[in-house]
């Protein structure tokens, strides 16, 4: 079957089957740039860089229905970089754990808790 180009929203949870070169795949589509993969589909991202990376950028995971997301793992582009205190808190208080690592290894790791049928999600900034 052919690839597919993503035109923002793919409902379902999906594992990611590559990332490079700043985009992804899964779903047989693609998407050059950043991604949300919930629970109730994958969808386009405009956080290019984790000092645009707020909770209102963060919005569909808190209308995720409640529990349906335990764990968020934040991919922040080629290297390691922190993520606001303020946000780590508001995840937190919505019961809802966060890691933050370069976007290669969270795409791994949510891979792996996808596949061990956890309540993850992943919020991975495309880096070239």
């Amino acid at each position: 079957m052919a690839e597919r180009k993503y035109e923002g929203f793919l409902p379902g949870q999906h594992a990611i089957e590559a990332y490079g070169s700043g985009g992804f795949r899964f779903g047989e589509m693609s998407h050059r740039g950043s991604i949300l993969a919930l629970p109730s589909g994958v969808r386009i991202w405009t956080v290019d860089d984790v000092s645009r990376l707020a909770e209102d950028s963060l919005e569909p995971l808190f209308e995720e229905p409640a529990g349906a997301v335990q764990f968020l793992l934040i991919g922040t582009g080629a290297v390691m970089r922190p993520i606001p205190s303020a946000l780590r808190q508001r995840l937190r208080a919505a019961g809802i754990g966060v890691d933050a690592m370069a976007t290669g290894h969270a795409v791994s790791t949510y891979n792996i808790m996808l596949g061990e049928r956890r309540p993850v999600a992943a919020a991975l900034i495309g880096a070239p």
